[in-house]
């Protein structure tokens, strides 16, 4: 009965939803109690706040990628690890209370393919260390090259599914990006946060595979690293989470929590140079515009975006509508394009739907 332990955890952590149904998507919303949780002031560090903290409840590495091949079709990819903690800490072997989960997806404008896995701390199956930078789980991996020190400069992300697959390299081509407050990321008027940072910069060359074909691609990457312990009130049931590479070299972050009103809208405005300005919701609109049928629900998939105190007025369209990620806990992912005052590309996200 070695894997008995394992089977334990993973349904506690998967039942963990089913308690805390009313306090958000997937959970997010329940309390922090014995667990560690984001405070204003605090410096984020690098390279140690690549690695985890195993002290917050969750934490996620999220890379998604806009690509194009040599006759100009348009692909959209996603790579996620997911670290979810039943308890404060780390543990060796089969102790850990520290649960993984991944999941990566590959969107083309008539399929979008997905993959999802399941692992457990403590016995290498799964993980992130800081120095040289490598997050995987099994052999799905993002990683710095071999001469990396934790600058997350040089990297190469892989991941595959029942047909598909990619393998890619990233190079930053600008500095790493604090959201929110110096890193502190305000999720609620209540005060729920996060510890947030991103680097939108990656230039992309590579492969992926498509049922079968191989297509090299060229284009563009944006990470984004969070952790806490609460990133959700009690009210808010998802949010709708834009990252965008405008073609002037800007980007935009904006994200709206939902909570039956008018919901929480924060972004930042990010310069081609890498500086930033954090945006309040009176500085950003965010307003659906049409929807579509995916998966049995009634989704915006297509948004306006503005932050007119720079002339931003942006239609979101995505690429392929029913990119639908139908995991654990379902939601909406996709790459998405810009029109409007600017041109671009960009992804989307919305959960809770």
């Amino acid at each position: 009965m070695r894997d008995k332990p394992l089977l334990l955890l993973m349904l506690a952590w998967l039942l963990m939803p089913v308690a805390v149904a009313a306090q958000g998507f997937a959970g997010l919303g329940t309390t922090a109690e014995g667990f560690s949780v984001p405070k204003p002031g605090h410096a984020l560090s690098f390279p140690a706040d690549h690695g985890p903290h195993p002290d917050f409840r969750v934490e996620w590495w999220y890379v998604t990628a806009n690509l194009q091949d040599q006759q100009g079709n348009s692909y959209g990819v996603q790579w996620t690890l997911f670290r979810s903690a039943l308890k404060p800490g780390e543990a060796a072997g089969w102790q850990s209370p520290q649960i993984w989960m991944g999941h990566a997806a590959l969107t083309t404008p008539s399929h979008h393919f997905v993959a999802e896995r399941f692992a457990r701390g403590g016995i290498g199956q799964a993980g992130a260390i800081a120095t040289p930078f490598a997050a995987w789980i099994d052999n799905w991996r993002f990683a710095e090259t071999p001469s990396g020190e934790g600058s997350l400069i040089d990297m190469r992300l892989t991941a595959g599914g029942a047909d598909f697959s990619y393998d890619l390299g990233l190079l930053a081509k600008g500095p790493l990006v604090l959201q929110g407050d110096h890193g502190y990321s305000v999720k609620s008027a209540s005060g729920q946060a996060s510890y947030y940072y991103s680097q939108p910069f990656f230039e992309v060359q590579g492969t992926l595979s498509v049922a079968g074909r191989s297509v090299a691609v060229t284009g563009k990457a944006w990470l984004d690293r969070e952790w806490s312990s609460q990133p959700l009130s009690a009210d808010q049931t998802g949010w709708d989470w834009f990252s965008l590479h405008l073609n002037d070299g800007a980007k935009l972050m904006a994200f709206r929590l939902r909570d039956g009103g008018d919901g929480f809208i924060s972004g930042t405005w990010i310069e081609p140079d890498g500086k930033t300005r954090a945006l309040s919701r009176d500085a950003l609109r965010l307003t659906p515009l049409e929807e579509a049928e995916v998966a049995g629900r009634r989704i915006p998939v297509k948004w306006r975006v503005e932050f007119p105190e720079k002339g931003i007025n942006l239609v979101t369209e995505p690429l392929n509508p029913q990119s639908w990620m139908s995991t654990r806990f379902p939601y909406w992912e996709g790459p998405i394009r810009l029109s409007g005052s600017h041109g671009g590309v960009g992804y989307l996200e919305m959960t809770g739907y």
